[in-house]
Formats: structure tokens, C-alpha cells, sequence
């Protein structure tokens, strides 16, 4: 199985900055795309940003240069840097990876339990 662990949610003030992590661990041949995708109060899950295994980036508008998302493959980990946060960011953030677990294995979509992050004054 894979697992995908993700952790750096809390609580800050409009304005601040955060920093997710995920890490994927199990069996793992080769992690194809990250992400992170966040769910609202009451809103649908969004796409925030993704990373291919070749280091291309994707963003949503609405974080579009505010937000950074990076990997680091021999970690099997991918990070999403939140800067200048609105209250507006306040959602459960849940780590996305598509997974290839052997080499004859097709790639299996994986997701993390989520982290909360609020922002508030």
C-alpha cells in the first residue's frame, strides 16, 4: 500500500505564511504527479497546485504567485509554500499522488488524510 502523510497546518493571520509537507511512503516504483487540492467550509475540492515528475508546475488562479509548490523525489515528498495568506485560504488541504507501485503496475491515484488550515485575525 502507499501512505501519504501530510503535516505544517495550523492556525495564522491573514497575511502570514505556511508551509504543508507531504511525505509518501509503502510501495512505491515511481511517483508520477503531486498535488495539493484544498476543500473549503461548504465549498467543492479545488485544485491548488500540482508538480509532474519532470518539475512542471500548475496553480490555481486564485493562488497563482502567493503559492509555491516543490518536490523532492529522493523523499518522496512534495511541499507547498502559502505566503501572504487571505482568510479566504482557510480550508482542509489533502495531498494528492499518482502512483506507479512496480515496475508492471499501473499508476493508482493516492491521497492524504488532510490538514486543516485557518486563517483568521
Amino acid at each position: 500500500q502507499v501512505q501519504l502523510v501530510e503535516s505544517g497546518g495550523g492556525l495564522v493571520q491573514p497575511g502570514g505564511s505556511l508551509r504543508l509537507s507531504c511525505a509518501a511512503s509503502g510501495s512505491i516504483f515511481s511517483i508520477n504527479a503531486m498535488a495539493w487540492y484544498r476543500q473549503g467550509p461548504g465549498k467543492q475540492r479545488e485544485l491548488v497546485a500540482l508538480v509532474n515528475s519532470g518539475g512542471n508546475t500548475n496553480y490555481a488562479d486564485s493562488v497563482n504567485g502567493r503559492f509555491t509548490i516543490s518536490r523532492d523525489n529522493a523523499k518522496n515528498t512534495v511541499y507547498l509554500e502559502m505566503n501572504s495568506l487571505k482568510p479566504e485560504d482557510t480550508a482542509v488541504y489533502l495531498c494528492y499522488a499518482s502512483v506507479r507501485r512496480s515496475v508492471t503496475d499501473y499508476s493508482g491515484n493516492y491521497w492524504g488524510q488532510g490538514t486543516q488550515v485557518t486563517v483568521s485575525s
